[in-house]
């Protein structure tokens, strides 16, 4: 079984977007929204599940396919209503 080449992804926030909210890729737990913004996390080359995650708002959720070209994605997430 070969190795499979690793891309970076750089992850950008809404300024409403809570810096501490989770950041989970295909499922596992990868570190808070402001950690990954900051340094940006490399993954395999492949289809990936990014899901981010706070109490008070609807989770962010999102598929992304690396083919050797980096990868950008945008992170909103809205309050839950009152």
């Amino acid at each position: 079984m070969g190795l499979r080449s690793a891309v970076s992804m750089k992850v950008t926030h809404t300024s409403d977007t809570p810096k501490d909210a989770l950041v989970y890729i295909d499922g596992e737990y990868v570190a808070k929204l402001g950690t990954v913004a900051k340094r940006g996390v490399r993954v395999p080359e492949g289809k990936h599940r990014i899901s981010v995650e706070r109490n008070g708002y609807f989770p962010f959720d999102t598929v992304v396919v690396s083919d050797r070209k980096p990868i950008f994605v945008e992170v909103e997430m809205l309050p839950l209503p009152d």
